[in-house]
This record gives structure tokens, sequence and C-alpha cells, in this order.
């Protein structure tokens, strides 16, 4: 786990090291243990490095394999590098370290680029060949790595994040009206490639790009799950598929465990993060270390999960860790550095619980495992059942979903920003792509391939790596996907969503933290806000630097400053922390 950057030109025009030495020096969060460039020809590589597998300097990059002409830089993790090294050695292949990164070089030689087929794991990654010039970048299937990249003249530049790009300048900082109608509009979901700025793009998950030395770009999407289950699967039973389940679980669950430190959990006390508890405990691991947050409530809106997390860590007896943050101090004081860490303004308020609870386990562990990615997976949010019915499915999922109606969107813009309903029009064209014929079977997919990576699995990387910490999220292990994919959706949606998760958790886990409201990392203070709080939206939104960018009408904003509790959106968030965090990051990053 660590950040990376790079740069390829086209022009024959020399790269400019000390333009990239800065990207990198950007990102020494990520990568607190190391740092290195390497230039080879019209390729430059970077690397910021937080030491998990081969603590040696064996294992330090950029990596050169000189003998098979490869240089490498790569952020994220192969849990099965162990097996595809002993594979490569069969073969003839030498190593002369003990980490995943030095497989990847291997592999990519031995199998081309097609070698990330048969990785488990999170990566991204861009591979330099020495004899052809040629440059090779790939992101993990579900996206759980990011990959940011500017077209500048002449050349391309990339790196692990948006800002990370800022910092050597030249970047084209103009807001992007179709990415600013999807922020606004659909929960502050940008797909891919689109990002908030005209000049930087991110590559899609599950993409291999070649770039030749020319300039030329072929891009090939390598993973695509069917949600049709095989011949022999139609005929299971409830029962079977629970089987089926649970032993995948275990197979992901122990796969996050390859590592040459110690790995905890983030502890929310649901039925997910509890559920990696249990599954860890039964795999012998003792003195587990566990950590949970907690914010003050407001009114009748309770702020932490502590009674919950209490009883798992107390059941298996792990080292828990309570964070408890009250919103005068701590989340005001903490705020500035929250979102300088997001690569993209994110708007869900439980983005400065994993914040804070980051800088909190980076003291504790270097590596956590936790439970993102299940509701997406398994169907566990409320909008999932009613698709069952659905005749327009296109046109409900949006209705819950999306944050506004277009007509609101284009009062509360500048007119110059005005345009398209591009989100209602993206999920239109997303669920008629052919795969997952049922309604609430496109519902899953579009949550799985767009909202889950640019929102919850953005949000984590994003927060984790701010602390130099690792996360790993077991839900998102391909093969599980995969699975309940191919599941049918009765078995996911019964028993108020998560239905078959549920079931297993009863045979791992107390059944208390099953059988309860749904519950989250919720941060009141930022949905209701008052006193200090919202004098801090109120200057941010009513700013100079605000009303010199002529994002937002006036008039809109004032709506939402006279009763911020009377505009929440459908998902139950606040658009003026929409609107204020938007302004928060701009100002933050320099824009």
């Amino acid at each position: 786990m660590c950040g990376f950057c790079g740069e390829i030109r086209f022009d024959g025009q020399a790269i400019d090291l000390g333009a990239l030495a800065a990207v990198n020096q950007s990102m020494q969060a990520r990568g607190p243990d190391g740092s290195g460039l390497f230039q080879q020809a019209q390729i430059a590589l970077g690397h910021r490095r937080l030491s998990i597998i081969d603590l040696s300097t064996h294992g330090n990059q950029p990596m050169v394999d000189s003998e098979l002409g490869l240089s490498i830089a790569f952020n994220g993790c192969i849990y099965n590098y162990k097996e595809l090294r002993e594979e490569l050695i069969g073969k003839g292949y030498r190593f002369f370290s003990h980490s995943d990164t030095e497989v990847i070089i291997k592999a990519f030689h031995a199998w081309g680029p097609d070698c990330v087929q048969r990785f488990h794991g999170m990566f991204a990654f861009a591979m330099a060949e020495r004899d052809t010039g040629r440059l090779t970048l790939v992101r993990d299937r579900l996206g759980i790595k990011p990959f940011y990249y500017a077209e500048l003249p002449g050349a391309l530049r990339f790196a692990s994040s948006l800002p990370a790009l800022l910092a050597a300048g030249g970047v084209d900082t103009d807001l992007d009206p179709v990415a600013l109608n999807y922020y606004m509009n659909f929960h502050a979901v940008v797909p891919a490639p689109y990002t908030i700025l005209r000049g930087v793009r991110k590559l899609p998950p599950a993409t291999i790009r070649v770039i030749e030395p020319d300039g030329q770009v072929r891009d090939h999407p390598y993973w695509q799950p069917s949600f049709v289950a095989s011949p022999e699967e139609q005929s299971m039973s409830f029962e079977d598929w629970q089987e089926q389940l649970l032993a995948s679980l275990r197979t992901a669950v122990e796969r996050r465990l390859v590592a040459d430190v110690d790995v905890g959990v983030l502890l929310s006390g649901g039925l997910d993060s509890s559920l990696i508890v249990g599954l860890l405990a039964e795999q012998g691991q003792r003195g587990l270390n566990t950590f949970s947050v907690g914010f003050e409530s407001v009114g009748d809106e309770i702020g932490d999960e502590f009674q919950y997390s209490d009883i798992i860590a107390k059941h298996y007896a792990t080292d828990h860790h309570k964070i408890q943050v009250d919103s005068r101090n701590r989340l005001l004081s903490s705020l500035p550095g929250c979102v300088r860490a997001m690569s993209e303004p994110m708007v869900s308020h439980d983005v400065i619980g994993f914040y804070l609870l980051s800088q909190e386990v980076a003291k504790y562990v270097k590596v956590v495992q936790s439970g993102q990615g299940a509701d997406e997976v398994f169907g566990g949010y409320h909008w999932y059942p009613p698709m069952l019915e659905s005749r327009d499915p296109a046109a409900d999922y949006a209705r819950v979903f999306c944050d506004r109606e277009h007509a609101e969107y284009l009062q509360a813009v500048h007119p110059r920003l005005h345009g398209d309903d591009h989100s209602r029009a993206f999920i239109r064209d997303h669920f008629a792509i052919p795969g997952a014929e049922a309604a609430v079977d496109k519902a899953l997919r579009i949550d799985q391939q767009i909202m889950l990576v640019d929102d919850p699995v953005k949000r984590v990387d994003n927060m984790t790596m701010a602390a130099g910490l690792e996360a790993r999220v077991p839900f998102l292990d391909h093969e599980l996907v995969e699975l309940a994919a191919r599941m049918p959706a009765r078995h996911k949606l019964c028993d108020d969503g998560k239905c078959v998760l549920k079931a297993v958790g009863r045979r791992i886990i107390p059944s208390e933290v099953i059988d309860r409201p749904k519950g989250y990392f919720p941060v009141p203070a930022l949905k209701y806000p008052r006193g200090e709080v919202l004098e801090m939206m109120r200057e941010t939104v009513l700013s100079q630097r605000a009303r010199e960018r002529e994002l937002f009408q006036p008039a809109y904003v004032q709506q939402l400053l006279d009763a911020p509790d009377e505009h929440i959106t459908p998902l139950r968030g606040s658009k003026l922390w929409q609107v204020t965090l938007l302004e928060l990051w701009l100002q933050e990053q320099g824009i």
C-alpha cells in the first residue's frame, strides 16, 4: 500500500524530474517509509512506500528488473503472490526479493498484461518496458486502488491522488460542468473517467491501458461479473448458497491476513465488520486490535454504536479502542486535514469519522480489514427491495438515490454551468447494459461498479492512506463478488436485506449485532448543523472566494442557510453540507 506517480512524454522533450518529485513528495502520507524516482528514456516513475510485505530495502520502488527490461511503480497488495511466485520459479524465473511487487514484474513478463487475471488483490500499477518504450497502466477490478492522470502538452502524468497532480502545476483546474452535475445530483459520485476538474481524469476500474511511445492508447476492460447463475447453481437451495458464501468469506478474510505486520479491524459494531472479527477469531487470531469511532448525538440522531461494537469486542476478547469525537473541538479542528486528504470532494458525513479513526488506528497497526462493500454486494440498502416490482428501473433508482431534481439543480448552480441532466442519463445508459436483466440486479450492478468505487471505497482509501494505513476489504474479494452476483436476488433481499449474509452471520457471531436497526458511522453535527458548525458552513459559502468563484446562485445558498434541517436529500444527506464541502475542498486544494 503506497502512492505512486509517473510521466511519459511523446514529444521528445525532457521530463521535468523536479515537477515529478513534487508530485511524489505530496504523497508522503500514503508512503512514509521510503521514496524513490526512476527515469528511463521518455518514461519516469516515482513511488512512496508503506512497508507491508518484505520490509527490507529489496522491496523498494520503483522496482527495476534489468534482466527482463521492466520497471514498475505499484500500489496495493497481491494476496496470492506467494503461490504465483512458486509457479513463476517453476517456469525458471529468479527472484531478488520476497515482495509482491516483483511477482507482478515476473508475471507481466511471463503472461503479458493479462497476468492481472491471475491476481487476487487490490492494485494499481504502471509498468514500463525498456525495449519498446511502451507503458501499461492497470487498475484493479473494483477500483479499490485509485489512478488519476492529467494530459499535458506532449505528455501524460499520473498519480495515486488528484491533489498530487496539482502539486507540479500545469493542470487545468476549471470545474468540469458534467462532473459538477454528477456531484450535485448523483450523491457526489463522479464516474470515471471524469473528476470534478477539467484537467484531471481517472482510469476506470478493471481496465488495462497500453500507451505506445507515440501516444497511441488502447484500453482493455478485463472483468465484468455476470448476474446469471450457472446451470448447476440454479438448483441450489438457500442452505446451499449459505455454504458457498461461508467458504468464500473464509477465503476472502484469510487472504487479507497476508502481511509481514499485524492486521487489525475497523469495528463499527454492525454485521459486516463483526463478521470479519468472528471469522478471524475462527481462524485462530487472538488479541486482535479493533477500533470504533463515535460522535456526539444531535436531537434524536444517535452519534455512536459503541453498545454493539462493545458486544463483539467482549465476546472475542479483542484489544478494543474507542474514539469519541465532539463536534466543537476535534471535528472542526480536524476538518481541514480531512478535506485536504480527499482526492475528490466526498459528501458522506462519515468521511470525517474514517479520517479520525484512521489517525488513531495508525498508532497501533499498519493494516486493517474493513467491512465496506457488503451492502452493495449483498443488497443491504433500502432501495433494493422496491426494485423487485419496478417497471421503470432507472427512474425508480434515480428517485431514491439522486440528491435533487434537475430543475432544482438549475436553480442551484450559476447559469454558465447549466447543461443536461447527465446523472439520470448515465443511470439510464448503465441500466441498459446487457448482463443484468432484473431491475434489482441493474441497481446492484451500478452500485458495485460505480457508486461503490467513487464513494465508500474511495473514502476508505483516502482517509486511511492519509494516516499511512492500509485498508483491506474482504467483501470486495472479486470471487466473492462474482458469487453474490450469481445468487438469486430473493436470497439477498429477504429479512430486510443481506438475508443470506445474516444467516451466515448467525452461525458465527452474537445475534444481537445482527437483529437490530442498520447503522453506520453517523456524524449528526454535519447533517443537522448547529452553533459553531453552522457558522463554519456560513462563513465558507459566503466567503469572498466563494462569491468570486460563482458556482452557486446566492438565493439558493441562502435558502439552505435559512433552514438547513429542511434541505435533506433522499439519502438523508445535508444539501448545505454538500455545497459547503465543495467550496472547502477547492479552497484546501488551493484552487
